[in-house]
């Protein structure tokens, strides 16, 4: 039995944190890389917005693969093999846009580039709230879960800014092709050291007593498939709100600028996201959804009516106090909610659904700002914000109501759905180490 540890870090190690935020840089570079790299070397921008949308789609088919391979046989060899074949496609994707060969071809390697795209994300959620359930003491759980939901979101924004600006930088500074062979090496060196991490098979005791995964017909759950699509308006309102913001700059002499401007979205972001860990229990998940959803629908139904480029950053300050905590509001609940032995893949499901709607949504809001300008650009944000708080809606009425007594948000799924415990409780009976949340 593993010694329970007072703090995350402890029970990681110190080299854990920063191995796993480079190496999911390149999962955040591909989409912006590969529209760059399409853009400059076949001169069709609808052409590179179509190639960065099969990206998104190859991601969304096989994303949830991978994340349900991790589940059955473990991490490290899932991650060692795509980190191999993520290299090679993204290596390929730098050689075949400056080929003879047709359109059809650069289409396809795209595919490949998200189908085999690692899924750090989504495997460092699963694996940190598993030791968690298993190493952490039981006072410090609940504490200890909720923070590392608000670290993983914020990450998540710092790398989704950080690397559409290492794309434009790269691509700058040397060629179009550097940003996706940056990846390419990114991917080799980092997503491999976070594979063979030693916390990949922390929690595989020899001897010791598997879980057995939950029916995949569990993962159709509507309680489950409700946060999917929540994360999904997310992955639409990244999309549109760069793209926008894209137009919205080219109108004021500065296209080149909107990677900046774009960060001052991240800035308020990534701080409300952490600070979501220092909440009082007694505001719940489904509460926190609905009110930072509102945030960001009020902020982006303003959007239309910024006239300068610095009331638009003092707009997307606003709505970033939105986008972050709706976020660890929405993984938070997909960990609480997912189905025994399949929580590698109610991740990878999430994160593919961020990254499909936000290729989507960029190629659909590109063609409404070439079609009917920049005001009609600047729409689909709010249309996108609109799901995002459509989705907290549906979620409440699936979510049990926060008893007198004021049991916690484990206990009041459990009770909603009378499944059992979730795959954190089940991890803590199987070792005989108490409740996720004490």
């Amino acid at each position: 039995m593993v010694e329970a540890a007072r703090s995350l870090l402890k029970a990681t190690g110190p080299t854990y944190f920063p191995i796993a935020l480079v190496a999911r840089l390149p999962y955040a570079m591909m989409v912006v890389g590969v529209l760059t790299l399409v853009v400059a070397g076949r001169d069709s921008l609808a052409f590179g917005g179509l190639s960065s949308a099969m990206v998104g789609i190859g991601a969304a088919c096989f994303g949830p693969l991978l994340g349900a391979a991790a589940d059955r046989f473990g991490q490290r060899p899932v991650l060692l093999v795509a980190g191999v074949a993520s290299t090679t496609a993204l290596g390929l994707m730098a050689w075949v846009v400056y080929s003879p060969l047709p359109g059809a071809a650069v289409l396809a390697v795209a595919f490949l580039v998200g189908a085999s795209a690692p899924q750090i994300a989504p495997m460092s959620r699963s694996r940190l709230v598993q030791i968690i359930a298993a190493r952490i003491s039981p006072a410090r759980r609940e504490r200890t879960f909720d923070a590392t939901m608000a670290y993983e979101s914020a990450a998540d924004e710092m790398v989704f800014i950080i690397g559409p600006f290492l794309v434009g930088l790269l691509g700058t500074a040397l060629d179009p092709w550097a940003p996706v062979a940056a990846a390419a090496v990114v991917t080799l060196v980092f997503v491999s050291a976070f594979a063979v991490h030693p916390t990949a098979t922390a929690l595989a005791e020899p001897g010791g007593e598997s879980v057995a995964p939950a029916p995949a017909a569990e993962l159709r759950r509507p309680a489950l498939l409700v946060v999917v699509a929540g994360i999904l308006g997310v992955g639409l309102f990244f999309g549109s709100m760069l793209t926008s913001l894209t137009a919205f700059m080219g109108d004021h002499g500065n296209a080149e600028g909107a990677g900046l401007v774009y960060g001052v979205m991240g800035i308020g972001s990534a701080a409300f996201a952490l600070g979501v860990a220092f909440l009082p229990s007694a505001f719940s998940l489904r509460a926190r959804w609905l009110v930072f959803a509102g945030v960001l629908v009020a902020g982006t139904a303003l959007l239309p009516l910024a006239g300068s480029v610095a009331a638009m950053c003092a707009l997307l300050l606003v709505i970033g106090t939105g986008v972050g905590p709706t976020m660890v509001t929405q993984y938070s609940l997909g960990a609480l909610r997912s189905p025994v032995g399949r929580s590698a893949t109610v991740m990878t499901m999430l994160g593919s659904a961020v990254i499909v709607g936000q290729a989507a949504a960029s190629v659909v809001t590109g063609n409404l700002a070439d079609r009917f300008g920049t005001g009609a650009a600047l729409v689909v944000p709010l249309v996108a914000a609109g799901l995002v708080l459509v989705a907290g809606l549906v979620n409440w009425r699936l979510s049990p109501p926060a008893p007198a007594g004021g049991l916690d948000e484990l206990d009041q799924l459990d009770e909603l759905d009378q499944r059992g415990l979730d795959e954190l409780d089940q991890l803590d009976q199987l070792d005989q180490r108490g409740r996720l949340v004490g």
